[in-house]
């Protein structure tokens, strides 16, 4: 049974305005999928066919000619040449929605989109599935641990596969082979090794230098890796946000990877029980609820809002939703039962923003919701509701 994506409307009223959209997103998030369900009426070609990628290069004009009501171009970044003919064509004909693009990699699909396509294009990134896509149709893990552990990639709902066995072919058919194709990495034992010290680091503050030192690089190194990591969607950087409210800030961003499940594997985790009183627990869960806040901004076409609160004496908050002016702090606790101490953060920032009526939200690992003060406390089941009112369906950016 395919299993419905929330952004298949966002990608039916883009495509209603724009005369290209783009798909992107980490190998094997559903992009072709989705994109051949939305777009069904549409002819597909996969860029990654050795014979459609030579014609399109040795004629890009007459591959494109084939198409007269637009076409579905998957991999589209394999053909870089392409992107200019794909300009005059949409400027010639002036019609909405004629070409959906997908692409895994950023590097070569949004350099050539900022470059070429600039202001004729749509582009919606689309991750791994949310809990809700999964609550849907009651596929979702049955646990907390089980959740983290199994991650969200759509091949492990859609076809039961066991996901230890998955990462482990997913690193080595995907993210190794895009690495070799963006950079020339001499040393893959060192780069494997980078990846696993990036895990081991997720929904921590960034420190490039200690990075580079523990995996024997050099800082240019490292900072060239964690590029092709971006853009290769397996993970991102969450910035501090920019007001100091009269204190001194943290200014590294903290790093996260996209899918829990795939951090997990590359830390070690051989079970989901390992993770009920793993070290790793809480940096896994926090690394799960901000990919399920991306996702929902995401899926209705919208950027990211995210950002974190850290300041040198200490005091944080997880994450701060920034919605025009208005702020809300999260705290995310992968503890079952509610403590005193899981509000300090919320507290203190409040204190010292001078906001000590803003609403806030706490998402912990247990089951019960609650409401303490102006805080509301969130089971980890239903983040789906603090995702929606960080995305509210009207909004547009």
């Amino acid at each position: 049974m395919l299993i419905p994506r929330q952004a298949a409307p966002a990608l039916q009223r883009l495509a209603a305005g724009y005369p290209l959209v783009a798909i992107t997103g980490p190998r094997q998030s559903g992009k072709t999928t989705l994109a051949r369900e939305v777009f069904s009426a549409k002819p597909y070609v996969s860029l990654e066919d050795l014979d459609e990628r030579a014609f399109a290069e040795a004629d890009p004009r007459g591959f494109l000619g084939r198409f007269g009501d637009g076409a579905l171009l998957d991999e589209v970044q394999r053909s870089p040449l392409l992107f200019s003919y794909l300009q005059t064509r949409v400027d010639e004909g002036r019609r909405n929605g004629l070409f959906i693009l997908t692409g895994s990699q950023q590097f070569g699909l949004l350099s050539s989109v900022t470059q070429t396509l600039a202001g004729r294009i749509a582009v919606v990134p689309l991750l791994p599935f949310s809990l809700g896509e999964l609550q849907a149709v009651e596929r979702a893990p049955a646990t907390l641990e089980a959740l983290l552990f199994q991650g969200l990639y759509p091949p492990i709902y859609d076809r039961g596969l066991d996901a230890a066995i998955w990462y482990k072919n997913y690193v080595l058919t995907y993210v190794e082979r895009d690495v070799r194709q963006m950079v020339n990495v001499r040393d893959l034992s060192t780069f494997q090794r980078f990846v696993r010290m990036c895990a081991a680091r997720t929904a921590q503050l960034l420190n490039l230098s200690g990075l580079a030192v523990d995996c024997g690089i050099t800082h240019n190194t490292a900072a060239s890796w964690l590029s092709v990591l971006e853009a290769s969607f397996i993970l991102h950087l969450v910035q501090p946000y920019h007001s100091n409210f009269g204190k001194r800030l943290v200014k590294s961003p903290k790093l996260y990877f996209y899918d829990p499940g795939l951090a997990a594997w590359l830390l070690g985790i051989q079970n989901a029980n390992q993770l009920s009183l793993h070290p790793q627990r809480g940096a896994l869960f926090e690394t799960w609820v901000v990919a399920e806040l991306l996702k929902a901004r995401f899926s209705r076409g919208l950027g990211s809002n995210l950002y974190f609160w850290r300041d040198r004496s200490g005091h944080e908050v997880d994450v701060l939703l920034e919605q025009g002016p208005t702020l809300t702090p999260v705290e995310i606790k992968s503890g079952r039962t509610v403590a005193s101490d899981f509000f300090r953060g919320l507290d203190d920032w409040r204190r010292i923003s001078g906001q000590t009526e803003t609403e806030a939200w706490l998402v912990y690992g247990g089951d019960r919701e609650q409401t303490r003060g102006r805080v509301r406390v969130l089971p980890w089941r239903r983040i789906g509701e603090l995702a929606a009112m960080a995305s509210p369906r009207d909004s547009r950016s």
